[in-house]
């Protein structure tokens, strides 16, 4: 199993980015696809989560309204549209998918069990 994260980069405040993350290695779709991050100096921390089946959404108080997280069946492809960018959204960005395991919370890293490399998301002010 690869996944394979992009889209990372430099915004303003105010700016969007998206990040991708492509599954591979399975001939089935996962169960979940989510995003975590981590500032210097902080833990992880859950970003946004999407049950492949279904698609309900799960997302950090700190995110909604500004984060949208969605995926693509066909090319098992996850997708984190962020808007609104803060500087306060600055962090290495990971994605995780649960795959060929049930998925209890959604948003505990336990649940996944493939990550992908982080990519850098920084906001300037």
């Amino acid at each position: 199993v690869q996944l394979q994260a992009s889209g990372g980069g430099l915004v303003q405040a105010g700016g969007s980015l998206r990040l991708s993350c492509a599954a591979s290695g399975r001939t089935y779709n996962p169960n979940a696809i989510a995003y975590f991050r981590q500032a210097p100096g902080r833990e992880r921390e859950f970003v946004a989560s999407i049950a492949w089946s279904g698609g309900h959404t799960f997302y950090t108080d700190s995110v909604k309204g500004r984060f949208t997280i969605s995926r693509d069946n066909p090319k098992n492809t996850g997708y984190l549209q962020m808007d609104a960018l803060k500087p306060e959204d600055t962090a290495v960005y990971y994605c995780a998918v649960a795959w060929g395991r049930p998925v209890s919370s959604y948003t505990d890293p336990k649940d996944y069990n493939y990550w992908g490399q982080g990519t850098q998301v920084t906001v300037s002010s």
